[in-house]
């Protein structure tokens, strides 16, 4: 876990030398001066900061408060619900937010018409994003699973027939235990299980806090660098709703993921500083900063286009399927319907946001 502190800091760092570029884009690139209020712009953005470092801090703290609200663990129906409307946000934002802000910032005017305009690089770079977060699953996954298997001693000859003796042996003396000696001939399957269950909620965790990551920092930036209260304001309340929500679905994921307090501290707190930290660099480089310069448009585009991929594919394969096809969701109509609704309310309610932000 620690081992992966340093990518993620480097990736979550590489945009900003970039981004503060100040890019020569000629003046029909130049920012929009027809709201600018730098004094008014800066009040907005402490009080941005503020407001989504809270709402993000409560969004991924209060799955985690499952030991004290009950209503909250990962057994209870209710869980199900909030991770499935928490799934339909991080959906809505890939689709509705990060996506097209991708397609706007690489098809835009100002870059060059050579290579920018002749070929669909949204699209692509989100399509291999998606795929190679299907493939960064599969292989962490089967390494974790390969050295977690390694771990387990192999068992002799001798010792296997010992074994065999042991359990006949008990169920020999002890009449009407039957199903108590099976019981114990197969323990290791069902703890075999579960182990890989729990490999597979950490390797999830960590690939959604990257894909939330990537682009938590690209909108914190662009709203901390930006001087229009205009566009400042409907900001505010969106991104607060927005990183509420994508908290709790990372939030959840954690606590099925059951890391030590240490780690879960950390991814905790990573993800709520991600956005206010991207917002302060932004205030500190918004004298310089322009960000209809080539450069910016450029690396907004790849990281945005990149984040969506990864957040959509999070969102419906390991959220979102992992849960609907579970025995437990397949086996409960009242449970599917819960988690249905909850789903396209998320997604609704993230969605309509796209009207403001």
């Amino acid at each position: 876990m620690t081992k992966r502190r340093p990518l993620l800091l480097f990736l979550v760092l590489l945009p900003l030398s970039v981004l503060a570029e100040n890019g020569a884009g000629g003046d029909s690139c130049s920012p929009d001066d027809g709201c600018r209020d730098k004094h008014g712009a800066l009040k907005l953005k402490i009080a941005a900061l503020v407001s989504i470092l809270v709402c993000s801090s409560i969004g991924v703290l209060l799955p985690l408060a499952g030991k004290f609200v009950p209503a909250l663990r990962p057994e209870r129906d209710a869980f199900f619900a909030v991770k499935s409307f928490a799934a339909g946000v991080i959906l809505a934002t890939g689709f509705i937010h990060v996506l097209p802000d991708a397609f706007e910032s690489l098809s835009s005017s100002c870059l060059s018409e050579q290579p920018w305009q002749d070929f669909p690089f949204t699209g692509f770079i989100a399509m291999v994003s998606a795929m190679g977060t299907l493939m960064i699953d599969a292989f962490a996954t089967g390494y974790y699973n390969s050295l977690e298997r390694s771990k387990a001693a192999p068992v002799e000859e001798g010792d296997e027939e010992a074994r065999s003796s042991g359990v006949l042996s008990k169920h020999v003396h002890a009449h009407g235990t039957h199903g108590h000696a099976e019981q114990d001939c197969s323990a290791g399957v069902p703890a075999l299980a579960k182990s890989d269950d729990l490999i597979r909620h950490r390797v999830i965790s960590q690939v959604l806090e990257l894909g939330i990551v990537v682009h938590s920092v690209i909108i914190g930036i662009s709203l901390g660098a930006s001087e229009s209260p205009c566009t400042i304001k409907p900001l505010v309340a969106a991104l607060s709703f927005h990183q509420f929500f994508e908290g709790m679905g990372l939030g959840g994921c954690i606590v099925q993921a059951k890391f030590k307090s240490k780690a879960t501290a950390i991814m905790a707190l990573f993800f709520s500083l991600t956005t206010p930290v991207g917002i302060a660099i932004g205030i500190g480089i918004s004298s310089t900063y322009n960000e209809n310069s080539p450069t910016a448009l450029i690396v907004e585009g790849v990281f945005n286009s990149a984040s969506s991929g990864i957040l959509i594919y999070m969102a419906l394969v390991d959220l979102l399927a992992a849960d609907f096809m579970a025995p437990r969701m397949l086996n409960s109509g009242k449970l599917q319907v819960l988690a249905n609704v909850s789903l396209l309310l998320g997604a609704g309610l993230m969605s309509l946001l796209a009207k403001w932000a």
